[in-house]
């Protein structure tokens, strides 16, 4: 916001400064380029900064989902938001185009599994949880359960389930 100002007061003393050199006044005319250029450059700091925040917002996706938790959101504005829901959006789209009828679930697995099934443990009250094999699981805290690494990446991500290491 403060660089949003600071452009804004140099381009109305730019626009007085500009009246004045076209009645004659020549010396103003390097003014007038260095602050054309302050204005330049803010642009490109400005721009850079909004690229990596949404940068940032795209890993936010890969990383936890696509329901961001409540803390994350709060310092996110709500065109930041929107942006975050149009590219939640979009990726599913893709994801359903790909991997035959099911799709393909592109956020599984961002790291190649050395096992396919891990031992997790219950951080919180879930409820059931269902296997592709028809098997229900009730997710209470502290249990502990065997269960497909695939199946559970999402829930350690969100964290309901925590990866035990023994």
């Amino acid at each position: 916001r403060q660089a949003l100002e600071e452009m804004r007061a140099l381009y109305e003393r730019n626009q007085a400064d500009v009246s004045e050199a076209k009645s004659g006044r020549t010396d103003l005319i390097f003014l007038i380029r260095f602050r054309h250029c302050c204005l330049l450059r803010n642009q490109r700091c400005l721009l850079a900064y909004l690229y990596d925040r949404l940068l940032r917002i795209r890993a936010l996706r890969w990383e936890y989902g696509s329901v961001l938790p409540n803390t994350i959101q709060f310092h996110m504005s709500a065109e930041e938001v929107e942006w975050f829901n149009r590219y939640k959006k979009s990726l599913a789209t893709y994801m359903r185009s790909v991997g035959g009828e099911e799709g393909l679930d592109l956020t599984q697995d961002i790291k190649p599994p050395k096992s396919l099934y891990i031992e997790v443990r219950c951080l919180r009250d879930h409820g059931e949880f269902e296997i592709d094999d028809g098997t229900t699981i009730l997710l209470k805290k502290n249990s502990q359960h065997f269960l497909p690494r695939w199946k559970c990446e999402q829930l350690i991500r969100q964290g309901v389930l925590e990866h035990v290491l023994s």
